[in-house]
């Protein structure tokens, strides 16, 4: 999969393509039919695909101080992409400049100028252009003009409930790990490197990779979770777990409430392996919250807990290893 920054990476030789447009965050079942769509399009006119995104995210130009949780790095993203038959992924800066194109020069100059599409794929609901004023029948006429389909699909939905990115983080925000993963159509993941944390775990016999997302991730309710754990493969050895491998974990998210923590933090207990961990870039996929955040009257008391959280974190994840 070819990966382009902006409209000046577009080889000069540039043919006809299909193009999906959209932030895509989470890449979800939704965004996922749409992707889909696009490739089996792209695939039967003999043509490219391309996936068109943004950074940094359009609310966080519009709005400064309005970015949302991020479900999904723009590196995981066009990770799922290049997993779904992407050739191209296509990050367009959303600059201010940008921002204030009308839907009229925003569909000549970049769809057809420049990435000379043949058919946008898009959700029904997509917007456009300068305060987004585009709609999907807009689209359309243009399309009749220059010479290019649009197909605006519906949006996928089960049980009256429509997937989206503002659902899935609502799901991630209560801890509902279950609803997240339904609508994802996989475990939600936080990814982070692992930095030094105060090292109680080690003293209490649960040493954790205290792991630091980036400033916008999605961070599930305070609890404790099942979910498994993977080194992402950096280059450096890591002596004790596998790059790339899957690990039951049990992740405590919140503030440490027995020791009365102030700072809130993501902490991994790799089940049944050991591994120092440091520097290095994981994953944490959330598989189901065990139980909230606890204050516990000892250090006895919470122990017991942790044990108790381990066993069923393994009994959980037991199915799927």
């Amino acid at each position: 999969m070819q990966r382009w920054r902006g409209l000046d990476e577009i080889p000069a030789d540039w043919g006809r393509c299909v193009v999906t447009i959209g932030v895509f965050d989470g890449v979800h079942r939704g965004h996922q039919q749409l992707i889909t769509r696009a490739v089996k399009s792209a695939k039967e006119r003999g043509i490219a695909s391309v996936l068109m995104t943004f950074d940094p995210h359009p609310m966080e130009v519009v709005r400064p101080g309005s970015h949302p949780a991020q479900l999904t790095t723009l590196a995981r993203r066009a990770e799922l992409a290049e997993e779904l038959g992407v050739d191209v992924f296509c990050v367009m800066p959303f600059t201010p400049e940008f921002m204030k194109l009308s839907p009229e020069r925003y569909a000549r100059e970049i769809l057809v100028e420049r990435l000379h599409v043949a058919e946008v794929v898009v959700g029904e609901n997509f917007t456009f252009g300068k305060k987004a004023a585009g709609t999907v029948e807009m689209l359309r006429g243009i399309g009749e003009r220059f010479g290019f389909a649009v197909d605006g699909q519906t949006l996928l939905a089960e049980h009256a409930v429509t997937f989206s990115s503002t659902y899935i983080r609502s799901c991630v925000d209560a801890g509902d790990m279950t609803a997240a993963t339904d609508a994802l159509g996989r475990p939600h993941r936080v990814e982070g490197v692992v930095v030094h944390g105060d090292g109680r775990g080690r003293g209490l016999g649960f040493p954790t990779a205290n792991i630091a997302p980036p400033m916008y991730a999605a961070i599930p309710a305070d609890g404790v979770y099942a979910a498994w754990f993977t080194v992402l493969d950096s280059g450096s050895p890591v002596d004790g777990l596998e790059a790339g491998l899957r690990y039951r974990a049990a992740v405590s998210v919140g503030t440490n409430p027995t020791f009365s923590g102030r700072n809130r933090t993501v902490e991994a207990f790799v089940l049944d392996a050991e591994a120092d961990l440091y520097g290095q870039h994981v994953a944490v996929d959330f598989v189901e919250r065990l139980r909230g955040m606890e204050k516990f009257d000892s250090v006895e008391a919470l122990v017991s807990a942790m044990h108790r959280d381990a066993d069923r974190a393994r009994e959980l994840l037991a199915d799927d290893v």
